[in-house]
């Protein structure tokens, strides 16, 4: 049934009885007709909220589909801002309407950004729960594996120490039997001279006792006696802390917070893309001295913070803003070769005189990789937490990348397919793992990048150059979009591969002073360090 169009009693307004209500009051449950209202909406002991009948009859929310008098582009109808409605004044509606503007931005926040924000950082929580767990079993099992290697030794140090024990026991043996088979012999001697004395005492062949020749002076030569210091046993008292300095300490567990932030686009505004095209001209954002001499390495921690490598034994964490935060020594005093950050934001160096590869945890500096025969060069962290380690022979004429998983000798990469060395035999060569997993390496004295995949097959070389100089790589990285980059200290550029070997552009406006050292951080920044000059510059060359 039909109530627009059904007949039904008349409706009369409640105050004169007059058959047009136009109006209906919602808080008094009242008909109103027009002249009527302002004589209902007088009485200031009650809140009156005063609509159309038609309004009253369908909705009080003014739904597009049902109210005549609802306005396209407003949330309320063209008759409750009409002046004859005295209790929906402009303004309080503007107001109003004002509000729910601010109640739709605050949705859009909390459903687009807030909360999926929130999700994921929750969503992070288990897998930093696993983690946990699993870097626990492994420590655990390395625990294990550390102890089974001392026992082992302490098992050798007590065969050696019983070995030797039985070598001087035999000695001293051999020794003690000579002897007493002298002595024995003497007393078998001593005896057979008493029973000749004792025969001729009772003898008269006077002619054997003229015979007779004394051995007592002999005898009277008793043989020297034989001290023998016996081995003793000096134990030593076991020293906890030195035990555990020699076994190795277990890092203090610590939490850190760190404050998150998201920009939310503007109303309207698309969302941020991955677009990560090159600029047609790169831009330096900042700059800044490190008063370093031949500043040759770079490592980006995070978006904030660089370690900086010189021509010395420290190196030294910035802020991108240039502020020196923390300086850290090598442990021998000398010179590293190249320094990385491992996933977990560890700084690793290699230090060529020592060979051997270190991690900084914490404040301690730990020997993790100790070689024999060949001196690390450069080294780099990939994503899977395995290190990459340029080495080179002691004699300079080969050249090789080990890969260490739980520093432990995973895979060597030396020759290619054909049995041909893939690096020259050369110190300077920069390292870094791609982000489709190839491993590419700046060959300086070979004029070369050379690419490999993951499983160490050869890819390509690049060996381009701008012009007649020479093409001179040192440092080396990688971006988001796993183009490679690497400076070229002659010619004063940063060349810009694609990962397939490529040629893309070049970054040669920028003022580079023999760029050498090269790190991107997390949003595409490319880091820059000059050899020359001791600066480093912070570059964008993508969108």
């Amino acid at each position: 049934m039909d109530p627009w169009s059904s007949a039904q009693d008349v409706v009369c307004c409640a105050l004169c009885q007059t058959p047009e209500t136009p109006l209906y009051c919602e808080i008094c449950h009242m008909n109103l007709c027009k002249d009527c209202i302002l004589k209902h909406v007088s009485d200031p002991s009650k809140v009156h909220n005063v609509v159309s009948f038609k309004q009253h009859c369908t909705t009080l929310n003014h739904p597009t589909t049902q109210c005549d008098h609802r306005s396209e582009k407003s949330d309320f109808c063209r008759l409750c801002i009409s002046e004859e409605q005295l209790v929906h004044k402009p303004e309080v509606l503007l107001n109003s309407l004002e509000s729910k503007k601010v109640l739709q931005r605050d949705l859009q926040e909390l459903e687009k950004y807030i909360f999926p924000k929130y999700n994921s950082i929750a969503s992070s929580i288990p897998f930093q729960k696993a983690e946990l767990t699993k870097n626990s079993q492994k420590l655990k099992t390395f625990f294990t594996e550390r102890g089974k290697l001392w026992h082992n030794e302490i098992d050798n140090l007590i065969k050696n120490l019983k070995s030797d024990l039985d070598e001087m026991e035999h000695k001293h043996l051999v020794v003690l039997n000579k002897k007493e088979s002298e002595i024995k012999s003497t007393i078998s001697e001593i005896t057979k001279t008493i029973d000749l004395i004792k025969a001729l005492l009772k003898s008269a062949d006077v002619c054997r006792v003229f015979e007779y020749k004394s051995r007592n002076a002999e005898f009277r030569r008793l043989p020297p006696k034989l001290n023998v210091s016996l081995p003793k046993f000096k134990p030593r008292e076991i020293k906890r802390d030195q035990l555990m300095e020699q076994f190795g300490s277990l890092s203090q567990l610590s939490f850190t917070t760190e404050e998150e932030y998201y920009t939310m686009a503007a109303m309207g505004a698309e969302s941020s893309t991955t677009d990560r095209s090159l600029l047609d001209i790169p831009l330096i954002i900042s700059s800044f001295d490190t008063k370093s001499t031949n500043l040759t390495s770079l490592a980006c921690l995070n978006d904030l913070e660089i370690w900086a490598l010189g021509g010395d034994s420290i190196m030294k964490l910035y802020s991108h803003q240039g502020k020196q935060l923390k300086l850290i020594e090598t442990k021998s005093k000398e010179n590293p070769c190249d320094i990385a950050v491992t996933m977990s934001g560890e700084l690793v160096y290699a230090d060529y005189r020592e060979r051997t590869v270190n991690i900084v945890r914490n404040t301690e500096i730990q020997s993790v990789i100790s070689l024999l025969g060949w001196k690390p060069r450069n080294v780099s962290s990939t994503s899977s937490g395995d290190l990459l380690v340029v080495m080179c022979r002691d004699d300079f004429n080969q050249t090789k990348v080990v890969r260490y998983f739980d520093l432990k000798e995973k895979q060597s990469i030396q020759y290619n397919d054909k049995g041909k060395p893939l690096y020259s035999s050369g110190c300077i060569k920069y390292i870094t793992e791609n982000r489709n997993f190839d491993i590419c390496v700046s060959d300086r004295d070979a004029n070369a990048v050379v690419a490999v995949t993951q499983n160490g097959k050869f890819l390509f070389n690049y060996t381009f150059s701008p012009n007649a100089k020479p093409f001179t790589p040192t440092g080396i990285t990688t971006d988001s979009q796993s183009r490679i980059l690497t400076a070229d200290s002659t010619n004063n550029c940063i060349h810009i591969i694609h990962q397939n070997g490529q040629f893309l552009r070049l970054i040669e406006n920028c003022f580079l002073l023999s760029p050498w050292g090269l790190s991107v951080d997390a949003r595409d920044n490319l880091f820059v360090a000059e050899n020359d000059s001791s600066r480093v510059k912070k570059i964008q060359y993508c969108k």
